[in-house]
């Protein structure tokens, strides 16, 4: 069974999925920390001084200045606006994902077009014959031109 683990594990296939992942993640570090650190701040500020991190909605009926306020009293909360924050960056992960997949659909290489056939089937035993023959080398039946 060990022998068959190493051998599932060290499938080109398998590697490259662990490459994907490690890279993904780190990928979406990096897309995180620029929805949260450059998009929004400018964004909130365009939309008149909103910091979408700290939009949330108490549930316990008391106020709180800031969400970490709450968090802090452990009032249950709804942090929608860490909501709209996983939203924004999502959607720059499926659009860079999108664009990723595209140009490698646009560089892989194109199926070569299918060769014309050089041979035609038999009408009578359903044999393939040259196009140019005129009697069928199995059957001997006389084919048409």
């Amino acid at each position: 069974m060990l022998k068959e683990f190493k051998a599932f594990a060290m499938r080109g296939n398998v590697l490259d999925m662990a490459v994907g992942v490690i890279i993904g993640a780190a990928f979406g570090k990096i897309v995180g920390s620029f929805v949260e650190d450059v998009l929004m701040p400018p964004l909130g500020r365009l939309l008149g001084q909103v910091d979408f991190s700290n939009l949330f909605l108490s549930l316990t009926g008391q106020h709180f200045d800031s969400l970490a306020a709450a968090k802090a009293a452990g009032a249950a909360t709804l942090n929608y606006g860490l909501f709209i924050n996983t939203v924004i960056n999502f959607l720059i992960v499926a659009f860079a994902v999108f664009l990723l997949v595209r140009q490698v659909n646009r560089f892989a290489a194109k199926p070569a077009p299918a060769a014309a056939p050089s041979t035609k089937d038999c009408p009578l035993c359903l044999m393939p014959v040259p196009l140019k023959a005129t009697r069928c080398g199995h059957c001997t039946s006389q084919l048409s031109a």
